[in-house]
């Protein structure tokens, strides 16, 4: 059965809603345990395995979004779906690890000098800012091509895209640097 126009509008209201509410609760709630004056009891024994584990997500991520390049490029399109849609479950899988750790464990510093420094906060500022940007037009960019809405897919892929690459890129980065500094 084919939905008309005015249902397929009325749908995508909705989703854009949820969207939107979705790109802005989960920001604001990192943002709360990054900050938050002391740390939950909840994990505080294990957790400390998790950097590591994002590290991993996170290039396994940009693996997926590469080979999902690659596949539309060659007009594979079932085996683009299948890649971005593992990096989609990768980037939540991600979120949840990342909330965990945070809302256990203090935030390490990072203890390098000189000329390292500002690279290191510089890559770590542009990830962080792009990170809190990106959720919105990726989550709108798998919502179109999910629901078959190729023009609009097409159009937020190209901002979506790049930011995304770039967030699980330069996340696996930020890690590399910091991880010498990481206690336990």
């Amino acid at each position: 059965m084919i939905k008309s126009n005015v249902a397929v509008a009325a749908q995508d209201k909705g989703i854009y809603r949820l969207i939107t509410g979705i790109s802005i609760i989960i920001p604001v709630v990192v943002a709360v345990l990054l900050f938050m004056p002391s740390k939950l009891d909840l994990a505080s024994e294990w957790v400390h395995f998790l950097p590591h584990l994002n590290a991993v997500i996170n290039f396994t991520a940009s693996l997926a979004l590469v080979a999902g390049l690659i596949f539309i490029k060659n007009k594979k399109v079932n085996y683009h779906r299948m890649s971005m849609s593992i990096a989609f479950g990768l980037g939540a899988i991600f979120l949840v690890s990342y909330v965990i750790y945070h809302a256990s464990a203090e935030s390490t510093s990072f203890g390098g000098e000189g000329w390292i420094r500002p690279v290191y906060y510089t890559l770590l500022l542009s990830h962080i800012i792009l990170a809190a940007i990106a959720l919105f037009p990726i989550l709108l960019a798998y919502y179109y091509g999910h629901t078959q809405q190729l023009d609009k897919h097409r159009k937020i892929v190209r901002y979506a895209y790049p930011i995304w690459l770039y967030v699980t890129i330069s996340g696996v980065l930020v890690y590399w640097m910091i991880s010498p500094y990481y206690v336990g």
